[in-house]
């Protein structure tokens, strides 16, 4: 009889916690930027260091999570990010700053790992993974209203993500101590090598230009839509809003229109969004921009997550196309800053824009190449198509004859309705009265 499956909520708060520090770099680099005697790119740099660490042990341990233990990778995870962000949110000295973030980020990266693993191990990794974004979304914007109330400093942020990862400690009692037995066996080839690696690659580039808009966003509105400070922060809150329902409305679709569909659509639109904010020169355009574009992102990010598990049930595409993001996220405000200081607002958004249309179409055609595969004819399997070399039953090919049928004779007597009746006590041949034909 089959296991029980476990609940998805130890992988959901695994998830929140391994995600919470990339929501939260936009407040971190600004607060290192003003409480640390930093320079804002050199600010830029630290929070890429962060993520650049958590894209590099998502990579480490995307094919060994399996083999070491679920619970075992995420306590040690939790721990360096309990360790590392904690060291740097209670200091000022910049070198321990530094190396705090660096190994609060490996944390980050190796709690992600796990939670990708097992979402993609589900029935329903889409679901899954959207509730895991609804989860750290919700998170992250409770953050964001009531961080400025509790005053300034660098360590606010770093410390927030420490405490998250302290109190989702917990949730570890309920992964798997080690490897399933029911699972492929350990060393098995990866999947869909050629379409994974294009994935993985589009999305570096994918969330380059989704976070090299967002490192920009609040200059965009200050300096070219002439928006004050804090219509700045109306507009993001109202767009991390947003940001929760494109979220709840993936959750809801699922995958009914299939995934490439929401991903090539869903780029496409990114790509208009983001041109629009860049050329935003009042309210109206750049609120627009900015809520629809948090619409948009969250909720094809979800099915980018969900194609990187399809891949692979085993959870390896998926930790790697979490890995990626990362860094693509960390570059990606490098970018937006090298390109708006040399090109202007517009032009950057033009650049971002086309690149994004230019990635829809690899995204779209590994959706399309990977999960719309015809039935394999003359295999037939319960529950579907046969992933591996299991028994099948053949089915006779279109065009075959049938088979002759041999007729019957029946000579002697002519047989009666009594004699046809169910067989049962008094209705053997020599019951009396069963001999006669009527006739």
């Amino acid at each position: 009889m089959p296991s029980r499956p476990r609940a998805a909520w130890p992988l959901v708060a695994l998830f929140t916690a391994g995600y919470l520090a990339s929501y939260l770099l936009p407040t971190l680099v600004g607060r290192l930027d003003d409480h640390l005697p930093l320079t804002t790119p050199e600010a830029g740099v630290l929070g890429s260091v962060l993520l650049l660490c958590s894209a590099s042990a998502g990579f480490l341990l995307a094919s060994r999570v399996e083999r070491l233990g679920a619970r075992r990778i995420s306590r040690a995870g939790l721990l360096l990010m309990a360790a590392g962000y904690g060291a740097a949110a209670a200091t000022t000295t910049l070198p321990l700053v530094v190396a705090g973030a660096a190994v609060g980020g490996l944390g980050s990266g190796t709690t992600m790992a796990v939670a990708s693993g097992g979402i993609a191990a589900r029935r329903d990794p889409h679901r899954a993974s959207t509730l895991g974004l609804l989860t750290v979304s919700a998170t992250a914007g409770a953050l964001y209203l009531t961080m400025p109330a509790l005053g300034g400093g660098h360590g606010l942020p770093l410390g927030a993500v420490a405490v998250v990862a302290l109190l989702v400690w917990p949730a570890t009692g309920r992964l798997p101590r080690s490897r399933d037995a029911a699972t492929a066996t350990t060393g098995s080839p990866l999947p869909h090598r050629r379409s994974g690696a294009v994935l993985v690659g589009a999305i570096v580039l994918w969330a380059l230009c989704q976070n090299a808009l967002w490192g920009v966003s609040g200059r965009i509105g200050t300096d070219q839509a002439g928006l004050s400070e804090a219509a700045v922060g109306a507009v993001f809150a109202a767009a991390l809003g947003a940001g929760l329902l494109g979220i709840l409305g993936a959750s809801a679709l699922g995958t009914r229109l299939g995934r490439a569909a929401p991903i090539g659509a869903g780029t496409v639109l990114i790509a208009g969004c983001i041109a629009a904010s860049a050329r935003a020169d009042g309210l109206a355009g750049f609120a627009g921009g900015e809520i629809a574009w948090n619409t948009l992102y969250p909720a094809v990010l979800s099915y980018l997550i969900g194609l990187g598990a399809f891949l692979d049930p085993r959870g390896r595409w998926a930790v790697m196309v979490g890995s990626a993001s990362a860094l693509g996220v960390a570059f990606g405000p490098l970018a937006g800053s090298l390109l708006s200081e040399h090109a202007g607002f517009p032009v950057m958004g033009l650049v971002l824009g086309t690149t994004l249309l230019l990635l829809a179409v690899p995204l779209t055609l590994v959706a399309v190449h990977t999960t719309a595969r015809p039935l394999p004819f003359g295999r037939v399997r319960r529950g579907g198509l046969a992933a591996t070399r299991a028994a099948s039953v053949p089915v006779p090919p279109l065009g075959t004859c049938e088979q002759p049928v041999a007729p019957l004779s029946v000579t002697g007597r002519h047989l009666t309705r009594r004699a046809l009746s169910t067989a049962g006590p008094g209705t053997g041949p020599g019951t009396a009265g069963s001999t006669g034909d009527g006739g």
